[in-house]
């Protein structure tokens, strides 16, 4: 058990659960058993299944990553590769198919979306995590598609508003993906693994990673309130990002610093989004 907590990678089970219940909520759902029957799947298993796969089919590659073997990523040993994996798929599979089955043909398909990224980025063949911008793409969608299933799940409309934060949230998710790829140039390539780091190099993907994370705040100028100020939000990922930019790919675990930056400014960045959020519907007789 202690070794598939340890899988699930506790730290950011946040990063998944918020979204979805946050997403929830503003579509006008309730607090009623979806939202904590889907808080509990995206808090938990969701991640089991995402992290653990990955974790069992990157083994050779993260044996040799000093980043491994800790709140970032377990290095379980062969023998319980097969348990990690089915236990993926017991904890997983009964609560997606109650939730598939609870939404509309929209849900369906966005949850359908969500666990074949979560399949796609490390199962064999498929290594979308080995396809340079794929990559962050399939990443992004890990941490997008449970708001937009949460938004569809509510009966939210799919507006200009709604698109554009979405629209953000997938910069800011591919921004991230990029930069915390770049530590990991070096290690990626001693295993003979791609990513868009490992192609474009690490000043280029600090650059672009700053780049998103900057048109994230600008696309949320076009939603409605408080999307200007959550925009705001997006600055301190970017000035983390920009102070990298002389790094080059021999020197590039020194953006391991700027990583865990990332991490706090995580909790942070969530604490006072949930401020705005109800400051806004205070303001509005919420």
């Amino acid at each position: 058990m202690k070794e598939l907590i340890a899988t699930s990678r506790p730290l950011s089970w946040v990063n998944t659960a918020y979204p979805f219940a946050a997403a929830y909520l503003l579509a006008g759902g309730g607090i009623d058993w979806l939202l904590i029957l889907g808080t509990v799947f995206f808090l938990v298993p969701y991640n089991l299944a995402m992290y653990g796969i990955n974790d069992v089919f990157d083994y050779e590659s993260d044996l040799l990553n000093p980043r491994k073997g800790g709140v970032e990523g377990a290095v379980v040993p062969r023998t319980r590769h097969r348990r990690i994996l089915w236990a993926s798929g017991v904890t997983t599979v009964p609560l997606a198919a109650v939730l598939f089955a609870s939404g509309g043909l929209a849900a369906a398909v966005a949850l359908i979306v969500s666990l074949s990224a979560v399949v796609a980025y490390s199962a064999p063949r498929l290594r979308f995590k080995e396809r340079p911008v794929l990559d962050s793409m399939t990443s992004a969608t890990h941490f997008v598609s449970p708001a937009v299933y949460g938004w569809l799940l509510a009966d939210g409309r799919l507006e200009p508003g709604s698109l554009a934060a979405f629209a953000a949230f997938f910069c800011w998710g591919m921004a991230s993906h990029a930069f915390g790829a770049v530590q990991d140039i070096l290690p990626d390539r001693s295993a003979g693994l791609g990513s868009v780091a490992t192609v474009i190099g690490a000043r280029p993907t600090v650059l672009v990673a700053t780049g998103l994370y900057l048109a994230a705040g600008l696309l949320c100028l076009t939603v409605p309130a408080p999307g200007p100020l959550a925009g705001l939000l997006c600055l301190p990922y970017a000035a983390n990002t920009l102070r990298f930019v002389p790094v080059t790919d021999q020197t590039s675990q020194e953006t391991r610093s700027g990583w865990r930056a990332f991490l706090w400014l995580n909790y942070a960045t969530g604490f006072l989004f949930t401020l705005l959020l109800l400051w806004t519907h205070v303001r509005s007789g919420f």
